[in-house]
């Protein structure tokens, strides 16, 4: 058909369609429009978008290879808490045992004649101080062999034993014990590594004739001994080379993989148990806060009014109290008599629900006046029912959310608290992150592994958990993505 001019004074035309190329349909045919794919729910639906988040995915692994390291660590370690070793104190990680250094020549001829201290003599070096030319000794030492010799009290079944291994294992554990009487140097007192004739400055004095240190070993008949006997004959003093008698006590070499603090505890060992305090701490807390967050919030929220008011005002109260002076007093008064850890437990708790309820109490007064909850209580349903079968659900992933951001709160209190030595938790048998980083601060610049590793774990558990939590909170609300 064609169209006349249009309101613009212009002809368009169609093309005529004839009539074979329409088809009537038929009324008796149907047809099935099916659609593919399954229906997802909503926590589906956050784990599909919490899972996009690369970055918070990531720092789940890590949190859970940490969890893994304080669970196993302790299991598979050679050392327990409670071992420690005063002669291996400070002692550097066992990947970094072989330290270079540049030494005078008394440091040098004192770590030259300890078997296995000095790994490699890189010879003189001549250094310019106080416009005089000074030569200096450029070593690799072995930050365990230096150790050297140490003095022992034995009993004489002590002795018999360790004499009945050195035979077996053809090793040599006893050595010449040393005439102190003879250490001209005051530096080398009661030091047994000082087995050889010095001048006063505490330089080796060699013998011309064959070039080697003369010893003072302590004599009878011009042969050493190599014990002295106390307690008419029931003890024995001797001088060990201590890292064939220390593995001969433990039936392995001294090796700590992340070094040893200022007592020889190893570190790798305290810090999974120190870890693993803090986690479970701080994940008791956080499920008793947000119960008791979840039970006040859901009152306030549901119920408003008086009760809302009364409850409120008690939380402002308990929240202007500042947790540093909460937490003295309750170590002062309460830990005397249940302990320290569980002094800090109800300090943690005492205000720690305060943000949960309030988180909860926001969203009740949100949907409590929405249509299916007023259509449920006009059936009939209890208040009971209103609140946990038909309010509480839409509100749970902001409550998940804010019970998992409250984890690294928890630890962060527990290790600053435990630095700044209000919570003193350091004992052979417990020890915790901020203890172990109160004991190291002092050695930050000599010994800087007695706090890397602690450290370094809290921070990277800390930042691991705030992105963890934020990644949780973007996926149940996608409306707060990117805030803080």
């Amino acid at each position: 058909m064609n169209y006349n001019e249009s309101a613009e004074g212009s002809f368009n035309h169609i093309p005529e369609i004839p009539k074979e190329k329409f088809q009537f349909v038929s009324f008796n045919e149907t047809e099935k429009i099916t659609f593919a794919g399954k229906t997802k729910g909503y926590f589906a639906d956050c784990m599909t978008r919490f899972f996009t988040n690369k970055t918070s995915v990531l720092c789940f692994v890590i949190i859970f290879i940490l969890i893994l390291y304080s669970i196993f660590a302790p299991i598979f370690s050679k050392y327990k808490i409670s071992d420690k070793d005063a002669y291996y104190a400070y002692v550097n990680p066992s990947f970094m045992k072989y330290e270079t250094q540049v030494v005078n020549q008394q440091t040098y001829d004192y770590l030259i004649n300890i078997p296995g201290a000095v790994v490699k003599d890189y010879g003189l070096k001549k250094v310019e101080i106080a416009s005089r030319l000074r030569e200096w000794h450029k070593i690799k030492i072995d930050t365990y062999a230096k150790v050297g010799w140490k003095k022992l009290i034995l009993s004489d079944s002590e002795f018999n034993e360790a004499k009945a291994y050195e035979e077996k294992n053809n090793v040599q554990i006893f050595y010449p014990v040393i005439d102190e009487k003879k250490v001209t140097n005051i530096a080398y007192k009661n030091d047994m590594n000082a087995w050889f004739k010095t001048d006063d400055k505490g330089i080796a004095l060699k013998n011309p004739a064959t070039g080697s240190v003369e010893d003072i070993f302590l004599k009878e008949n011009e042969s050493p001994l190599f014990f002295i006997e106390r307690m008419d004959g029931k003890q024995k003093e001797v001088r060990v080379l201590y890292k064939e008698w220390y593995k001969y006590k433990n039936g392995f070499s001294a090796s700590f993989l992340f070094g040893a603090d200022s007592s020889g505890y190893d570190i790798f060992t305290r810090l999974a148990y120190g870890a693993r305090l803090s986690l479970i701490l701080s994940i008791c807390v956080a499920a008793i806060n947000l119960f008791l967050g979840i039970i006040i919030g859901s009152i306030e929220g549901y119920y408003g009014g008086t009760v809302d008011l009364v409850i409120e005002r008690i939380k402002d109260i308990l929240g202007q109290v500042p947790s540093v002076i909460l937490m003295t007093l309750f170590q002062l008064y309460f830990a005397k008599k249940a302990g320290p850890i569980v002094s800090m437990f109800f300090a943690f708790i005492f205000f720690g629900w305060i943000g949960t309820s309030s988180t909860v109490r926001a969203q009740f007064y949100r949907f409590k006046g929405h249509e299916y909850v007023m259509a449920s209580r006009t059936l009939g349903a209890k208040d009971s029912r209103l609140i946990f079968k038909h309010i509480l659900p839409n509100a749970i992933g902001f409550i998940i959310t804010t019970s998992v951001l409250s984890i690294p709160a928890v630890i962060f209190s527990e290790a600053n608290l435990t630095y700044l030595g209000i919570v003193n938790l350091q004992s052979d048998t417990m020890t915790s992150v901020g203890t172990m980083l109160n004991a190291a601060q002092s050695v930050l610049s000599t010994h800087p592994h007695c706090v890397f590793f602690p450290a370094s774990f809290i921070s990277i558990l800390l930042i691991c958990f705030n992105e963890f939590g934020n990644g949780l909170r973007d996926a149940f609300n996608p409306s707060l993505k990117g805030t803080v």
